[in-house]
């Protein structure tokens, strides 16, 4: 499994022990965002499983690790379902501490490299008051589209954007 560094950071694909780490990120996250009730990532029956979910072709999941060892985000590209050539980027979440350092846009740039190999667009949802990810998502030429692509758990998402590979 190949590992990216950026500064003090370490990208690599998800693991098993990882899993409860990186609920714990994105509840986090989630609380920070006011964003802890259904419809959204924290009501997910797969958060706790991610090395599960993201173990097939097309779908990959990896965690940013600092200094020290700790997991401080991570991102994963899954098959949007009802589609072949749409995938999703999916949870992707960063603590503060992670935030603002870059390692957020070598994340997304190993996360986009992924899909390209396997899809054609890549769909993601997220919430009015992520105005920081919004800006984020639409550096990397995502463009907000009012169309949902696809049903998913995430009914409370009211923000879709959408993005050619």
């Amino acid at each position: 499994m190949k590992s990216i560094y950026y500064s003090e950071y370490k990208i690599r694909e998800i693991e098993k022990k990882d899993d409860k780490r990186i609920e714990a990120v994105i509840r986090t996250c989630l609380i920070e965002f006011k964003a802890n009730h259904e419809g959204t990532a924290w009501a997910d029956p797969n958060l706790g499983r991610f090395s599960e979910i993201y173990n097939s072709e097309g779908n990959k999941y990896w965690v940013v690790e600092n200094k020290d060892g700790q997991i401080v985000g991570g991102a994963g590209i899954g098959q949007l379902p009802g589609t072949e050539d749409v995938c999703e980027l999916q949870k992707m979440y960063c603590l503060p501490e992670a935030r603002g350092t870059g390692v957020s846009h070598t994340l997304m740039d190993t996360a986009l490299e992924y899909a390209k190999k396997y899809y054609d667009k890549c769909y993601l949802e997220t919430l009015e008051n992520m105005v920081a990810a919004q800006r984020f998502y639409e550096k990397y030429g995502f463009t907000r589209t009012y169309d949902v692509v696809a049903q998913t758990e995430h009914f409370a998402c009211d923000i879709h954007y959408i993005k050619e590979l």
